[in-house]
C-alpha cells in the first residue's frame, strides 16, 4: 500500500466532462447529467485500498446528508481491474448494493478520466462548485488507516457548508492520502 497524496494543481480549473458506465444501472452517465446545483463532490475510489475501506461509511453518510441541499456525487473507479480484480465493475456493483451507494459508482475502463482529473490516489476527493469550477482539492478528514481516528468528513463537511452558505472556501488545503491509482501498463 503506497501512502500517495492527493496531485497538487492550481484551484479554479473547470471539470472535465465525462461520460462513464455506471456499474449499478449499467447506463452510461455524464458529468452534465450528475451534477449537483450548488455543487459537485468527484471522488476516486476503488474497492481493495484500505484508505478508501476505511472512509466508505463516512462517505455514504456525507452524500446522503448534502445530496438533498443540492450537492452531487460522483465516484469513479480508474484502477486497472484487470491486474486487480477486486476492482472489476461485478465487484464494485456488488460493492455499491452492499453499501447503498445513494451516488452512482462509475467505471472509468480507460483512465481518461483520472488523467484528466489529474487524479492520483485513492480516496481523491476534488469539489466544484455550481459554475463547475474546482474550489477544493483535498482530504475527506484526518482519519487514516491504523491512526485511531473515526472517519468524520469533517474537512469535506466543512466545505460543503462554506459553498452553501456562499461563503469562500480556504485556499489552505490538505491533501488527501491513499493508494496510488493502479495504471495500466
Amino acid at each position: 500500500m503506497a501512502r500517495t497524496p492527493t496531485t497538487h494543481i492550481p484551484l479554479g480549473y473547470k471539470a472535465p466532462d465525462f461520460s462513464l458506465l455506471d456499474v449499478v444501472s449499467a447506463k452510461q452517465r455524464s458529468l452534465a447529467e450528475l451534477k449537483g446545483q450548488k455543487a459537485t463532490v468527484v471522488m476516486f475510489a476503488c474497492n481493495h485500498c484500505p484508505f478508501v475501506k476505511h472512509v466508505w461509511d463516512a462517505v455514504v453518510a456525507l452524500a446522503r446528508d448534502y445530496l438533498p441541499q443540492g450537492v452531487g456525487f460522483i465516484v469513479i473507479n480508474s484502477n486497472d481491474f484487470e491486474a486487480y480484480p477486486e476492482d472489476a465493475p461485478d465487484k464494485m456493483k456488488a460493492l455499491a448494493l452492499e453499501k447503498h451507494f445513494p451516488f452512482p459508482y462509475l467505471l472509468d475502463a480507460t483512465q481518461e478520466v483520472a488523467k484528466a482529473y489529474v487524479a492520483a490516489c485513492t480516496p481523491d476527493f476534488s469539489v466544484f462548485d455550481a459554475a463547475l469550477v474546482c474550489v477544493y482539492r483535498g482530504q475527506l478528514d484526518g482519519a487514516r488507516p491504523g491512526n485511531d481516528m473515526p472517519p468524520s468528513g469533517k474537512d469535506l463537511r466543512q466545505v460543503l457548508d462554506l459553498l452553501l452558505a456562499g461563503a469562500p472556501v480556504p485556499t489552505e488545503q490538505k491533501p488527501s492520502i491513499g493508494c496510488n491509482i493502479k495504471w495500466k501498463p
